[in-house]
């Protein structure tokens, strides 16, 4: 009995620790862009890796410990990585370091969205949505100096303390804050993933969070949008707004409380909007949302260059490209740097261009299918949790469906937040599944 109980405390301990490197992780990828630009500038390129450690111990504990669930998109995502690897290395570019490079998103950031739903439950999801939701008050407050602020500002001071600044072109004159992150995107993704937890926690609180940090937290996020000059972001909370409207016509329990987010919804804007700070950044967003549409042919040509173009272009040109394409990580900024000595796109910006790009059609439309498939599998089965009176993982799919089917992941925030957003879905489907 007492060697029982001491296995009992090891494995209570064990998974404590585990626990507290998942939140590592999360921490890292929210304010690992504040280290490398403000408070340790002088490593902020190891700090570009610095999640792959934590990444990795917790994949080698769980796997050892047999703690992951055998998942056949896991399995085909490691055996495709391992090949494209090796291909990298011998009939593509040769160079190891950037094969290495990029084949850390298929064996350690994809298979860790299965680590984590292995040790988060659905109180850990709710605890981590707290600090999410807490955290995005902050950030908008951040956001609003940046945008307000010279790039020279302290604020704005770039990765490395590069003086000329993190922002990037916005509109009037503005440009557009990266927060606590290395670049722009940061913003986009990280609103976009608290703006799932903030409208569940409208349907459902479980007394996890208080009424009036919710308030602050949706002013924030409203407050974000057009400060963040970001259409992507605009774009995201509309569909969370749209898996919100149908987790509540789906469920009679949720009705009054859609209802009363939508009324509050609608006073927090007409209350932002008699703002200066406000109305100024809407301004400056519309602007910027203008311009860009008519330079990329209205909203058609927006959705079908950046969700279907990139693989159209890359299979119709497939034909002059190597069966193993040019070789792993070669499609990455940093495989760029160190193949070509410029930071530029190599192969495509586009995701799937370059994910086809870089493993050549076979594997490189094996890898699409595995993530689209992995993305209808959380679709189908979120929609039974969510007619069982859960919304937990449909919330949580409106800010991942798109970021596990088709984010950018050879940029590295991207990446963090499509991995982490995935293993949340999986770890909420799998609680009492």
């Amino acid at each position: 009995m007492r060697y029982q109980r001491l296995n009992d405390r090891a494995s209570e301990k064990l998974m404590l620790r585990l626990k507290q490197g998942v939140w590592l992780y999360f921490l890292l990828l929210v304010f690992e862009g504040a280290l490398r630009k403000w408070f340790l500038p002088f490593l902020a390129s190891p700090l570009l890796l610095a999640r792959e450690p934590v990444a990795l111990w917790l994949i080698i504990i769980t796997w050892h410990r047999g703690m992951i669930r055998p998942s056949n998109y896991m399995t085909l995502m490691v055996i495709t990585g391992v090949i494209s690897l090796i291909a990298a290395v011998t009939v593509g570019h040769g160079n190891l370091f950037v094969a290495l490079y990029g084949a850390r998103i298929l064996l350690i950031h994809f298979p860790l969205m299965f680590v984590i739903a292995s040790i988060f439950t659905k109180e850990d999801i709710l605890q981590l949505g707290k600090a999410t939701v807490i955290i995005a008050i902050p950030m908008a407050i951040l956001i609003t100096l940046q945008f307000n602020s010279p790039q020279s500002a302290w604020v704005n001071r770039g990765v490395g303390g590069d003086m000329e600044g993190a922002g990037f072109s916005g509109a009037m004159g503005y440009f557009r804050p990266p927060g606590t992150f290395s670049f722009t995107n940061g913003t986009t993704l990280f609103f976009s993933f608290a703006a799932s937890f903030i409208f569940y926690f409208w349907l459902k609180n479980e007394g996890i969070i208080k009424r009036w940090i919710l308030i602050a937290a949706t002013c924030a996020l409203i407050f974000a949008i057009p400060v963040a000059i970001s259409r992507a972001l605009l774009f995201q909370v509309i569909i969370t707004v749209l898996f919100l409207a149908f987790a509540g016509s789906s469920n009679p329990e949720y009705v009054g409380k859609l209802i009363a987010a939508a009324v509050g919804l609608v006073l927090v804007m007409v209350i932002l909007s008699q703002t200066s700070m406000f109305s100024a950044a809407t301004e400056v967003f519309m602007s910027r949302f203008t311009d860009a549409n008519e330079s990329e042919g209205g909203l058609e040509g927006v959705f079908l260059d950046r969700f279907l173009g990139g693989m159209i272009t890359a299979l119709t040109s497939s034909s002059e490209m190597p069966f193993f394409g040019y070789g792993l990580g070669m499609g990455t900024n940093v495989g760029a740097m160190l193949l070509s000595g410029n930071r530029t796109f190599l192969i495509a910006e586009e995701e799937w261009a370059r994910t086809i790009g870089e493993l050549g059609p076979i594997l490189g439309l094996g890898v699409i299918f595995i993530r689209v498939g992995l993305a209808f599998n959380m679709l189908t089965r979120s929609l039974r949790k969510l007619r069982g009176g859960d919304a937990l993982p449909w919330m949580l799919l409106s800010a991942g469906f798109l970021l596990v089917a088709q984010g950018g992941w050879s940029q590295p925030t991207a990446l963090g937040f499509s991995a982490f957003t995935g293993a949340l879905i999986l770890a909420a489907l799998r609680d009492n599944d």
